[in-house]
């Protein structure tokens, strides 16, 4: 059984949604080609082929055949800030020239300086005028037709052709003229759009400074492997994804969180490229490399967004194959009302489908750009549009809606020692424990600083706990089965059952909120207990009353953990619940709801609930910097674990369809009027050129709103 190969090729001349279909048509005609994606964003095609059956040359070939061309490797990200730099500079003189050729061109037509100019200059010579003018634009039209594809020049070709029929070599001219203005526009457009993939690729590291049997040597990215430790020192980018062996810094996370506060690093303390290590040097053992850093898959996920397109965008691209019929039809009416052909080439010229094509994913793209830039990663236009529609919202309790990790919450003393006392005992005891309780134990002492004392004879008792010297006393840390009847209990005492240890607490109501107790024996006598809790993240019922507000009122808490846990969560945040639910159950309550009509969102934590998210018309993993389960299984992605980005992902969803609706009812409208003008012969066909290109214009400054980060904590009264 052959394997297929993953081959990623630059391709160059696209300029807008329709060019990735053709080349993507192109493409997956060869035997040997599994799957074809292209993206405009990225300029690029990811192909499964089989390395037996096809190569490169041939891939090359389809792609020139399409009228396009696989391109060299990427620039380096210094390059791309010089070309950044270089494209902004000639977009503004590329809008300065626009408006004076408009202006010219307008102002010829009303002159009569192009009457003249038809009458000086011969037919023959015209044309021949018009056919070198035009060939770069002409070509690729004339290998789509033969391949009977229509792309959003054919109108404009097909309009040349009529005009130079007629005679109109001026007019064909000038339509020539635009239509290479036009595709200067497209490429601009569509460059903006490229941006934010841009600037998240030039944030990707390319050296680092491995430590070697030679001693510590700069290398390119590519020649580091896992197992190797990394020096990052005060002010450098971090360029592995890694665990920190030693060091301590403070770590700016920006690149991958979206949070601008900086945070504090040391052994044990994952670290991702692209962040910065602002204070304090770092050796880090490499983990991950490259594609395979958290940065690199983000910029995998935003640069593979467009190909889950958004059922918006799909009746954008079914509107655009059957418009060159219907405008055809339209200028064939046109000539039989009015017997005016310099009308029906209007209506040819005037008609180009590029800007309903554009309207769609150039929103699309710079929103999930901007959201990346946050620190959410949305896969898909699909799921913008689904997140705008969403109308029930069911959230998970571990790791969700709580922090997922145990926390001491009380202390239960039963002697003489002071609570400080008792724990500083319990977490030198824990001090080598890997449980995760006894790093919630360890992690209280640590608030209060309180001093851990190195244990002797440190021993773990599956099942039960911990057993150490500390400070000469016989210390005990675990659960109630090390509370045998030969523990001595202080005077008037009882092991904990159905009795009281402190005023309303019982074992039994301690349990019933999900909580654990872990009891501390000193010297066989039962000193007290620590109780650890998963506790409630704390912006949690701001941002659940966020989300009524956006009108969500069907929010429900899904969850494995026991009736009592779930009812005290409920309440607390007012929400409706389910407890004690399986996975599958989860997933039976996502398909209910859905053949019910509901849009559902499911929010979760991306690993025991990667079946309901995958289930859920729009699964949201929480926190998952680094987590491949949850990258996979959801279709967003919180980079950061923090609830209030839940309410501001609905409202950069809302927000998008807004400007994508204003796209497609502004370029509609646009191009009735223009075609009813040109119809009756009001619009003539050099104006009609360059009406053409503004629509592309408009599109482009709407959704450019798009890539400007809001602040959502306080936001406006409308969406």
């Amino acid at each position: 059984m052959t394997t297929l190969k993953i081959l990623e090729i630059p391709i160059k001349g696209m300029d807008c949604a329709e060019c990735t279909q053709h080349v993507r048509k192109a493409i997956e005609q060869l035997p040997g080609v599994a799957s074809v994606q292209v993206m405009l964003s990225s300029e690029k095609a990811v192909l499964r082929i089989d390395p037996d059956r096809v190569d490169i040359s041939s891939i090359r070939k389809a792609v020139e055949g399409a009228g396009y061309s696989v391109g060299e490797s990427e620039h380096s990200p210094a390059v791309n800030q010089s070309l950044n730099r270089v494209n902004q500079r000639a977009g503004f003189l590329f809008g300065l020239v626009f408006g004076i050729v408009i202006a010219i061109t307008v102002g010829g037509e009303l002159s009569g300086l192009f009457s003249v100019l038809k009458r000086i200059v011969p037919l023959p010579v015209g044309i021949m005028i018009v056919l070198l003018g035009g060939l770069t634009v002409f070509r690729p039209v004339i290998q789509a037709a033969f391949r009977g594809q229509i792309t959003s020049h054919s109108l404009m070709t097909t309009g040349v052709i009529a005009a130079l029929v007629v005679g109109e070599w001026v007019t064909a001219a000038i339509v020539v003229l635009f239509m290479h203005v036009g595709r200067r526009v497209e490429g601009f457009t569509a460059e903006k759009a490229r941006h934010a993939v841009k600037e998240l690729a030039s944030l990707a590291p390319q050296t680092a400074r491995v430590e070697r049997p030679e001693g510590e040597q700069e290398v390119p990215i590519d020649e580091v492997k896992a197992g190797e430790v990394v020096v990052v020192r005060p002010g450098e980018m971090i360029p592995i994804d890694g665990e920190v062996i030693s060091g301590h810094a403070t770590v700016n996370q920006a690149t991958i969180t979206g949070e601008p506060m900086p945070v504090e690093v040391a052994p044990g303390s994952t670290v991702y490229a692209a962040t910065f290590a602002t204070l304090g040097s770092l050796r880090v053992k490499t983990v991950r490399v490259g594609q395979d850093t958290a940065i690199g898959r983000i910029i995998k996920l935003v640069e593979e967004a467009e190909t889950h397109r958004a059922e918006v965008q799909r009746f954008a691209d079914a509107f655009s194959t059957y418009y060159l019929p219907v405008v055809l039809g339209i200028a064939g009416l046109s000539y039989l009302f009015t017997r005016n052909p310099l009308a029906a080439t209007s209506v040819l010229v005037v008609a180009c489908s590029c800007s309903i094509a554009l309207a769609t994913p150039i929103a699309m793209l710079a929103s999930v750009g901007a959201g990346a830039k946050q620190g959410i990663l949305i896969k898909g236009g699909k799921y913008l549009e689904a997140l705008a529609k969403a109308d029930v919202v069911l959230v998970d309790k571990t790791g969700t809606l709580t922090l997922g990790k145990p926390r001491i919450t009380r202390v239960i003393n039963l002697s003489s020692l002071s609570d400080s006392e008792i724990l500083s005992l319990a977490a030198s005891a824990e001090r080598y424990s890997e449980h995760s309780l006894a790093e919630a134990v360890r992690a209280a002492a640590r608030e209060r600083n309180l001093p851990l004392v190195e244990p002797e004879d440190f021993e773990a008792i599956p099942g039960r706990g911990v057993r150490a010297t500390v400070q000469g006393y016989r210390v005990e840390v675990g659960n109630r089965t090390l509370l045998s009847p030969l523990v001595s209990l202080p005077p008037g005492v009882q092991v904990p059952d159905e009795t009281d240890i402190l005023p309303d607490f019982t074992e039994k109501r301690i349990q019933e909120r999900g909580s654990t107790l872990l009891f501390v024996l000193v010297d066989g006598k039962l000193m007290g207990a620590l109780e650890a809790s998963d506790t409630l993240r704390p912006e949690v019922p701001e941002a659940i009353q966020h989300l009524r507000a956006l009108g969500l009122s069907h929010i429900e808490l899904l969850t494995g953990d026991n009736q009592g846990s779930a009812a005290l969560l409920s309440q607390r945040i007012g929400i409706p619940y389910q407890a004690q639910l399986l996975p599958e159950d989860k997933i039976r309550i996502v398909r209910d709801l859905q053949a019910q009509g509901h849009v559902v969102v499911m929010v979760g934590d991306g690993v025991n609930d990667a079946p309901a998210l995958a289930q859920a018309d729009v699964g949201i993993a929480m926190g998952v910097g680094g987590t491949d389960i949850a990258l996979e299984a959801a279709h967003v992605a919180l980079m950061k674990e923090d609830w209030t980005r839940v309410p501001d992902l609905f409202r950069i969803a809302r927000r998008t369809m807004k400007v994508v609706k204003m796209n497609l009812v502004f370029t509609s409208l646009y191009n009735l009027i223009g075609l009813a003008l040109a119809a009756f012969g009001v619009l003539p066909p050099v104006i009609a050129a360059a009406a053409q290109s503004l629509p592309d214009v408009g599109i482009l400054l709407n959704s450019a709103r798009l890539l400007r980060v809001q602040d959502f904590r306080h936001p406006p009264s409308s969406i």
